[in-house]
């Protein structure tokens, strides 16, 4: 499946930061993740932190899956409303869920500090807004929800939103200041360097072609034939899971993401936040490191590359022309366009525990628009699985809820 399309953003600012081999022998480990991106590195960081003899494979080079067309918006906040997910899926494990988010940015901050990553990790608040009158209502009714969780949060009036950001046409909006962004295809090579520095193996080019299950291990057939003898396998292949798990589970989308030219931000107040409104599809819109405006949206439903990549120049044009309308002080010049594959799931949240079809295997499969907080959540529950400890947050994001 190809996950992008075009030359996204991070790869031509990035380059080729690292290269690894392609597996020429036999391996065995404790521990083998399948897919090498954000999750993957993630995840084999704190299987190294475990202790745990740990091999990581990818079929592409690292990184140049979906890691290289995320925009990167860190936020605790689920596409599904805190009010809606608490009648799905009751109030303790909505709240848990949202909470798990928000310690992820936290924990992601915590890394970034101890691998001296150099992925511009930064906080920012984060301003959800109404982007017409009759969304009021409900978003008020989320603001309570949040408030009442114990999250900080504060409404703006729209004069309040025009003033601080230059934002017009708004109706209001929920302001919080548990947010960030960060390069996600830097820091996940990064974790990768530092973590093959204390003994990861790291493969690329090296597919899975088929998985034999013992009782207590597995062994992984690659398509040049060599194989991989394993305790056990966690899959981090985010949306082409689709192709190994057949039941209907995720619908794939396509979203569109573009980026100005630098220096182009003149309110610093606009740098310090992250912005997405109420509209579905929804805009959203943060700043970059070297002042350029990074924004997205148009999500589409996943038909096939091809008919994603002639979507792109008309997608342009429809999110520029919603962009003019909240900023019309702000002009954007696109400098880079591309689109993604991601992952919509009924109730907002993430796939992270077993499949009853995949023995001695776990999936980390971070769905939505905060794949990343919730593969940081990934990360505390696989070490849980290893131990044979259950995690709290199991039965909300297990298969077959």
């Amino acid at each position: 499946m190809d996950l992008k399309s075009n030359e996204p953003f991070w790869l031509v600012k990035n380059g080729l930061l690292s290269s690894y081999p392609s597996l020429k022998n036999d391996e065995k480990c404790d521990v083998l993740i399948i897919g090498a991106g954000i999750t993957g590195s993630l995840i084999a960081h704190q299987m190294m932190e475990e202790g745990y003899k740990t091999i990581l494979i990818d079929k592409r080079e690292i990184c140049n899956g979906s890691t290289s067309a995320t925009t990167s918006m860190l936020q605790y906040e689920i596409d599904v409303p805190l009010y809606e997910l608490k009648d799905q899926i009751g109030p303790e494990g909505a709240v848990a869920s949202y909470k798990a988010c928000s310690n992820a940015i936290d924990q992601l901050e915590k890394i970034s500090k101890k691998i001296k990553s150099q992925a511009g990790f930064q906080r920012k608040d984060s301003l959800y807004f109404a982007s017409k009158k009759k969304d009021v209502s409900w978003l008020k009714k989320e603001f309570e929800a949040r408030k009442e969780a114990g999250f900080k949060v504060k409404w703006l009036e729209p004069e309040e939103i025009a003033k601080k950001y230059d934002l017009q046409k708004t109706y209001g909006g929920i302001l919080t200041p548990q947010g960030g962004s960060v390069d996600a295809f830097n820091l996940a090579h990064e974790l990768l360097q530092f973590n093959e520095k204390k003994g990861l193996k790291i493969f690329d080019k090296t597919e899975m072609k088929s998985v034999k299950y013992n009782p207590t291990f597995n062994e992984v057939e690659i398509t040049s034939g060599f194989k991989i003898k394993a305790k056990k396998i966690i899959y981090c292949i985010g949306y082409e899971s689709k192709n190994l798990i057949k039941e209907d589970f995720v619908q794939l989308k396509s979203t569109f993401a573009m980026v100005s030219e630098m220096d182009l931000i003149k309110n610093k107040n606009f740098s310090k936040t992250l912005f997405w409104n109420t509209d579905d599809p929804y805009l959203y819109m943060r700043s970059t490191d070297d002042g350029r405006i990074l924004m997205g949206g148009g999500d589409e439903d996943f038909q096939n590359p091809q008919k994603r990549d002639e979507l792109l120049n008309k997608k342009e044009k429809e999110i520029i022309k919603v962009y003019n309308k909240f900023l019309p002080s702000q002009p954007f010049y696109t400098d880079f366009v591309w689109a993604g594959a991601f992952g919509e799931t009924k109730d907002g949240l993430p796939y992270i525990g077993e499949h009853p079809k995949f023995k001695n295997s776990y999936f980390v499969l971070g769905f939505g628009g905060n794949g990343i907080t919730f593969s940081v959540t990934g990360m505390e529950m696989a070490a849980a699985f290893l131990k044979n400890k259950k995690h709290p947050l199991t039965e909300y994001f297990k298969f077959g809820r």
